[in-house]
């Protein structure tokens, strides 16, 4: 990349070359700070899909990468060191086609995901593919019996905009590692860090052409293929609902193995024995970063009805020492959204919240300035059944309910179609785990605990997905199981 940490010319990865849209056709990307054109992208064609497809394919039947545990570490090492060698640049890119604020780099952004590939890296190293069961008599015939895991054969991994590198990593990592062959299909908001990590793997790692592909067609139709076609063997999807059940419906055709993380509204409880004012504090300012951009942040806050306008006044003012600031700016926690119909689908959810009977503690509104910007936004006076409560609206906005009780407090919570994290605080620790064990999320935070790791299964119960990403379990995502008998 160049000093700026933008990228000369983005490229797809096919079959190991790195290549522009087979008809030469490109499609602009945006600052999301100002709304300028900082560069194109290639424009994908459905031949381009068809030999990415076919790339991973045959890589995986004809190569060794499947079987070749020690190639397999090697490159990903390599890639893990290449993704140092690049950091400040790719931070950079990240900001500019993202708009994420520097702080997150050094969390999710960047180096956590880094970290989590040399992660399983280390987890493939000393992996156990081959289980002895022993020897059993089935229908009395003495025979040893071994449980091997192995890959399950060419991914197809489509990643949404939001902390594309992280979502890349926690996909491509673990399926490299198990031994897949993968076909990478960014967002078309932000093809730009897939399309580096594509770069990446062909000028600095051994691995071989056709084991990982990037493609960045900007049509949803053209991309439609890699959850149809029988060259696939298993689509690792993040992104909302509505579009993972779609994936899922086309994926039955040919019942490939799906991996759905999906959409969240997940709850911050405080109970009554809870520092009500510092959960409130906490919850908006994490309702705040990457403005709001997160399916597994806390966008509901339930408070104990006595202490209701409490929360709301300290979120508020939370929200307003927060503000909306340049993604550039060191202190930045809030930036703009990612794109001008993400704005204004935000700005349609302030007048549902007007016309359900809520009122803006502070926010409310679009910034009226170059880019796409919201305010931070508090909404009180709403219960758990309105839209605000119900459904998922990534951006700076926080939703704050009043409970009875724990047992109130549980049955809110969990009047979600989603389950995907949460928190619980108290202040006994004991009584914070039991409410804790009765949420039906797949993640949660017990008094300011923090889950968010590469070792820790992510995913969500409900709506919010199928599956577990990062850890053993997202590792495994990508295995088959099979049982070998011999004679004993």
């Amino acid at each position: 990349m160049t000093s700026s940490g933008l990228p000369p010319a983005a490229r797809q990865l096919i079959d190991g070359k790195l290549v522009a849209a087979a008809d030469g056709a490109t499609y602009p990307i945006l600052n999301p700070a100002d709304g300028s054109e900082i560069g194109v992208a290639p424009d994908g064609t459905a031949a381009d899909v068809d030999a990415a497809i076919a790339a991973a394919r045959r890589a995986f039947d004809e190569s060794d990468w499947s079987t070749d545990r020690e190639l397999r570490v090697r490159c990903l090492r390599q890639l893990h060191a290449a993704l140092l060698a690049d950091a400040d640049a790719f931070r950079a890119l990240t900001t500019a086609e993202v708009g994420m604020p520097g702080f997150m780099m050094g969390a999710a952004g960047f180096d956590v995901p880094v970290d989590g590939l040399t992660w399983v890296t280390d987890l493939l190293e000393g992996y156990a593919f081959e289980t002895d069961l022993g020897v059993a008599s089935p229908m009395g015939i003495p025979s040893r019996r071994t449980v091997r895991r192995e890959p399950v054969g060419v991914v197809a991994a489509i990643t949404p905009w939001n902390v594309p590198t992280q979502i890349n990593l926690a996909k491509i990592g673990p399926a490299l590692a198990a031994g897949c062959t993968v076909v990478l299909k960014p967002a078309p908001d932000t093809p730009w860090v897939a399309a580096e990590l594509g770069r990446l793997v062909a000028e600095h790692t051994d691995i071989p052409p056709g084991v990982f592909n990037v493609v960045t067609p900007r049509s949803n139709e053209v991309a439609a293929v890699l959850a149809t076609d029988p060259r696939i063997d298993m689509v690792s999807f993040t992104g909302s609902s509505a579009v993972g059940k779609a994936i899922m419906a086309a994926a039955a055709s040919t019942l490939k193995k799906v991996f759905l993380e999906l959409g969240g509204k997940s709850a911050a409880v405080a109970l009554d024995d809870a520092d009500v004012a510092a959960v409130a504090g906490a919850t908006a300012f994490a309702a705040c970063i990457h403005a709001g951009q997160g399916c597994a942040i806390t966008t509901r806050l339930i408070v104990p009805r006595d202490r209701y306008d409490e929360a709301v006044s300290v979120a508020a003012q939370t929200m307003e020492s927060i503000g909306a600031r340049d993604p550039q700016d060191p202190g930045a926690i809030c930036g703009p959204v990612i794109s001008r119909a993400q704005r204004d689908r935000v700005a349609a959810y302030f007048a549902v919240a007007l016309a359900e009977g809520g009122r803006f503690a502070t926010g409310g509104s679009v910034i009226d300035q170059d880019g796409f910007w919201v305010q931070p936004t508090v909404v009180a006076g709403l219960d758990n059944s309105s839209r605000l409560a119900q459904e998922e609206i990534f951006g700076p906005v926080l939703v704050v309910i009043a409970h009875d009780g724990d047992d109130d407090a549980v049955r809110i919570a969990n009047d979600s179609a989603y389950g995907l994290s949460g928190s619980v605080d108290s202040g006994s620790l004991e009584r914070a785990r039991a409410v804790a064990a009765r949420i039906r999320t797949g993640t949660l935070a017990v008094n300011g605990g923090v889950w968010f790791s590469p070792d820790a299964p992510f995913g969500g119960y409900k709506q919010s997905g199928i599956g577990r990403e990062m850890g053993v379990a997202g590792f495994e995502e990508y295995l088959e199981t099979k049982t070998v008998a011999e004679p004993a």
